[in-house]
């Protein structure tokens, strides 16, 4: 009899406690919503609509009609298009050069600081907290060919001033800076949380073995952040494929086309070209096309370097 009511109680406990796991799972997917009903709003449906405007001809008022590839031939065909994709390249490329290179330098100097650190954190945070466009703004007052703060710099130590977004040498190259300042502080934040999970004990063992500070940096530094190195390399690549906010407030693609991007054209197909919305989400979906390659490349050598 006992027994029997011991099975009783394991029957009737086992119940109580799968439905508590719904329960809690439940509330925990009620949390969700709000954040799976923006992503769904505001990421997933413009993502599918892209894909199907990009196969048809409509300016979003009459009934769309189906044209097949004829966006894509228009795109391709167009003399912009390759300038616009080796811009894009080369942006992408000096902003890794800046944008990857000196946020890593600045953590490595804050993880290294004994004082002060909290306020230089905060320092280097500030221009992530301000709104995009109150940062290019502000930088278009830096490179005025006139008063800008820069040319008053150079000015200071004898060079003559530059025509910085007016010229096709320096107007790319003045977009760099921009973005580097815009985002260091989100890069530098990721890579010191990443050093400060590096064992003390390694950097320990390496200054006892005669290493200098680059020899630590490139033993032991390094090679304890490769996964975090490797996957802000993807995601800093993919958002600097898509930049369009500097050469929108501030060159408008020129001059001579020297700051026009890829997405700054599907800009000017949609909203510049009478509305060729057909051919702007082509072009969109082109340029996702390249960056899932790449981030799916990416993504399978990294497993591969796994033990």
């Amino acid at each position: 009899m006992l027994i029997a009511d011991a099975g009783t109680r394991r029957r009737a406990h086992v119940p109580s406690r799968l439905g508590r796991s719904i329960r809690r799972n439940l509330t925990a997917y009620g949390f969700l919503c709000a954040a799976l009903a923006c992503f769904a709003v505001f990421a997933w449906y413009p993502m599918v609509r892209t894909f199907i405007l990009s196969f048809q001809q409509t300016n979003l008022i009459d009934p769309p009609t189906w044209v097949g590839l004829d966006n894509f031939r228009t795109v391709v065909d167009d003399p912009a298009f390759g300038e616009a994709w080796l811009n894009t390249l080369e942006f992408t490329v000096l902003a890794l050069l800046c944008g990857y290179v000196v946020p890593f330098g600045i953590a490595i100097v804050l993880n290294e600081l004994r004082h002060a650190r909290a306020y230089l954190r905060f320092v280097v945070y500030l221009p992530v907290m301000l709104p995009p466009i109150v940062s290019v703004l502000m930088f278009r007052w830096f490179f005025d060919p006139g008063p800008g703060l820069f040319n008053q710099i150079l000015g200071v130590v004898g060079i003559p001033p530059l025509a910085w977004l007016d010229s096709t040498s320096t107007a790319l190259i003045s977009l760099v800076i921009v973005s580097t300042w815009m985002n260091l502080g989100s890069g530098t934040l990721i890579y010191l949380a990443a050093l400060q999970n590096i064992p003390g004990e390694l950097y320990e063992a390496a200054e006892l073995d005669g290493a200098g500070v680059w020899r630590r940096i490139r033993h032991v530094t390094i090679p304890q952040t490769k996964l975090i190195l490797l996957l802000m390399l993807m995601l800093q690549i993919v958002a600097t494929m898509q930049v369009f906010i500097e050469p929108f407030m501030l060159t408008l693609g020129g001059p001579e086309n020297a700051t026009l991007t890829v997405a700054y054209l599907m800009y000017q197909y949609a909203f510049v070209y009478g509305g060729n919305y057909g051919a702007g989400g082509a072009l969109g979906l082109m340029l996702m096309i390249v960056l899932l390659a790449f981030a799916a490349v990416q993504l399978r050598l990294n497993r591969q370097d796994r033990p």
